[in-house]
């Protein structure tokens, strides 16, 4: 592991591999261990694994729950640690991508989002604003459960719900990281990314999961749309957390992709 001082914030990081610059962006309530079944696939390039603010050995700093906080620690590290890379993101990291992705100056080479949203409607916030609500009062067994229905919910193929339960427990730690995120997925409820969608000029793929109910067909549908020249691409029999239903599929569909946009 390796770590670097980006502004107000320790970045923790695991890299692995040679060649071209890959940085990996995990979701909401992870850590960088969530990719431990995609990076295996990724052979030919230098993989850089995050964690977030205030997610996993990441200090939170000053969180100020915005998205252009995220996405400028993103911009950070990118200029301070890899120069321009290919960024994969998936969910949060997603969308955390795609703000970053928007900026004239981006180091972004090429983007994936995976089970991403542009915009958060009126369930999904009232939904955020109630795992805040409880890790500010310090009702940890009950975000605990809350964490573990949630989790549930986003497994569609037989899996050890409670093991996964607990690795993205330890990913929240404190709650302080979840509870910025959360605030900045809130925030685009009010102040969308897509009207900013016209703005990106590097080549965007877009991946989701057949049976993903926290982020549906057309959640990636208005990213295509927004997106001049980006690609939809869907992995069957998975919902929002591909990487326990369909390993494979998932690491395998990333390196191809890519693979194509090194070789375009």
């Amino acid at each position: 592991m390796s770590s670097v001082e980006l502004g107000d914030i320790t970045v923790n990081y695991a890299c692995r591999g040679s060649g071209p610059p890959v940085v990996l962006l995990h979701g909401l309530a992870e850590d960088h261990q969530s990719w431990d079944g995609v990076t295996g696939y990724l052979g030919g390039f230098t993989v850089y694994a995050l964690d977030l603010r205030g997610h996993g050995q990441t200090t939170a700093g000053e969180g100020t729950g915005t998205l252009s906080q995220l996405s400028g620690d993103l911009a950070a590290f990118l200029h301070d640690v890899t120069g321009p890379a290919a960024v994969v993101g998936y969910s949060l990291g997603g969308t955390i991508g795609l703000r970053a992705a928007t900026e004239p100056d981006t180091l972004i080479g090429h983007l994936i989002a995976i089970a991403t949203s542009s915009v958060v409607g009126s369930a999904a916030a009232e939904f955020f604003a109630g795992r805040i609500a409880q890790l500010e009062a310090g009702d940890t067994s009950g975000f605990a459960a809350g964490l573990r229905d949630d989790t549930a919910a986003q497994i569609v193929t037989p899996a050890d719900v409670d093991a996964v339960t607990s690795r993205r427990l330890d990913a929240v730690g404190d709650g302080s990281g979840y509870i910025n995120a959360a605030r900045a997925m809130i925030g685009i409820r009010s102040e969308p990314l897509n009207p900013l969608l016209e703005n990106v000029e590097v080549p965007v793929d877009i991946i989701g999961a057949s049976d993903d109910v926290f982020c549906p067909r057309r959640a990636s549908d208005i990213i295509v749309d927004g997106v001049t020249g980006s690609r939809y691409h869907e992995i069957a029999g998975a919902g929002h957390l591909i990487s326990v239903d369909q390993p494979d599929a998932y690491g395998t569909l990333i390196a191809r992709l890519l693979g194509e946009r090194q070789s375009a």
